[in-house]
């Protein structure tokens, strides 16, 4: 894939709060560049065990709708950026971008195990990502970190809007009936409907969308192994 540079990782925290007012700016909270038929998409995250800075990153890219895994790519990474609040991306950003570097094919859309405009400062990991990769990004989070939301129904596809500062930033989202709602948010190039329905129809048997659950799964066994071989 390529890989846009947008600004250096080795900065201080008052920068990196800098960077991110100036970067959500440039996001697009609308449709674009998504193909009339989705074709592939992928899931991302990380793993790390406590107190050690190597982070672990895998992207798994699955075929759509079907949901078959085409590839996996992984990467180990050294972090040294604090874990602040707010400012996760750039602990996992670097790892995550040298993971998705060694995909062959591209995806046409991503998503992330983590928040998009569903953030302090409107631009979460889905988002930041989403600029350096120029792609369509979703956040798909098990937490909310900003926000309210009235009541969501109990079925599958229900959902109810996220706000924060009287502005809409996400989607409560129930996935399965009788199981708590996740937290979709647009990242980059798409639109919060087009996010909902998307990230819906990557949940089959499971709570979370297959992109980032299997990622997440992939990514724990590959950091598991290493470890048990060290």
């Amino acid at each position: 894939m390529k890989i846009r540079n947008l600004h250096l990782w080795d900065v201080s925290y008052k920068e990196a709060f800098a960077i991110q007012e100036r970067l959500k700016t440039d996001l697009t909270l609308c449709d674009r560049d998504i193909p009339r038929q989705i074709q592939r998409i992928a899931g991302a995250d990380i793993s790390y065990t406590k107190g050690d800075n190597r982070f672990f990153a895998t992207v798994v890219l699955l075929s759509f709708p079907s949901l078959e895994i085409i590839e996996e790519a992984s990467c180990i990474h050294k972090v040294h950026f604090p874990y602040i609040p707010g400012l996760l991306t750039f602990r996992e950003g670097p790892a995550l971008l040298k993971a998705f570097a060694k995909l062959k094919h591209e995806p046409d859309i991503i998503l992330f195990d983590g928040h998009g405009t569903a953030h302090p400062r409107g631009i979460g990991l889905a988002s930041h990502m989403g600029l350096w990769l120029d792609k369509p990004t979703i956040g798909c989070a098990k937490k909310k970190l900003v926000g309210t939301f009235d009541n969501v129904g109990n079925e599958r596809g229900d959902y109810s809007l996220l706000t924060y500062k009287n502005r809409t930033v996400g989607a409560a989202l129930r996935t399965k009936k009788n199981v708590k709602p996740i937290f979709v948010s647009q990242g980059h190039k798409i639109g919060l409907k087009r996010a909902v329905d998307v990230t819906l129809c990557c949940c089959s048997r499971y709570r979370l969308p297959e992109p980032t659950r299997r990622a997440h799964c992939a990514v724990n066994k590959i950091r598991t192994e290493y470890i048990a071989s060290a």
